[in-house]
């Protein structure tokens, strides 16, 4: 595919394309990053594992830039992996000391869906009402955790799956991670 027919599926300028090529531009948003897949038929991992697009700045590098893939039967993905620290700008503040992760291939979860990225910074205990990343019997998991003015926390997926109240201290799973940021294909 030449640079102009990529460019008018991607909704740019050819010469856009050539400056993410080079790396003259450094940031490509989320939206533009999806509108690629779709033109070159592969996914936000393909496109963003490719060393080139992996170092999408080397003076802004998130502390793990490559998009992991997440399998609820499989352990949490970056255990395994070597974190970098990086720079500040917007994304990097959403993103800083996370790791990028999307739902691998036919997979989905509560809240992130095939497609969808995320940002998920490592933690090990529930701190605010958000989204975590937990691991329960085996399986990982995103759910929503809520601090109840009883002392115990309201356990909540997207699906209807129902709602648990569980103990702070000694909750049926692990967490894992916090979802700092969220983009959704649409």
């Amino acid at each position: 595919m030449s640079k102009a027919a990529l460019a008018r599926r991607v909704g740019v300028s050819d010469v856009t394309i050539s400056y993410w090529e080079s790396g003259t531009i450094k940031q490509i948003g989320h939206e533009r990053l999806v509108a690629l897949t779709s033109a070159l038929n592969c996914s936000i991992k393909q496109l963003l594992d490719d060393d080139s697009l992996n170092a999408i700045s080397a003076t802004s590098r998130t502390s793990s830039t490559a998009v992991l893939s997440l399998q609820a039967h499989l352990g949490v993905p970056w255990e395994q992996q070597e974190t970098e620290t990086g720079g500040m700008s917007t994304l990097q503040m959403l993103t800083r000391d996370c790791h990028l992760v999307t739902p691998a291939e036919n997979e989905s979860f509560d809240f992130l869906f095939e497609g969808d990225l995320a940002a998920i910074a490592t933690c090990d205990r529930f701190q605010q009402d958000g989204l975590y990343l937990l691991e329960r019997e085996g399986l990982l998991q995103i759910q929503y955790l809520e601090h109840l003015a009883s002392g115990r926390m309201r356990v909540s997926g997207e699906q209807l799956q129902g709602v648990t109240v569980e103990s702070v201290r000694h909750p049926p799973f692990r967490i894992v991670g916090y979802v700092r940021a969220r983009w959704c294909r649409q």
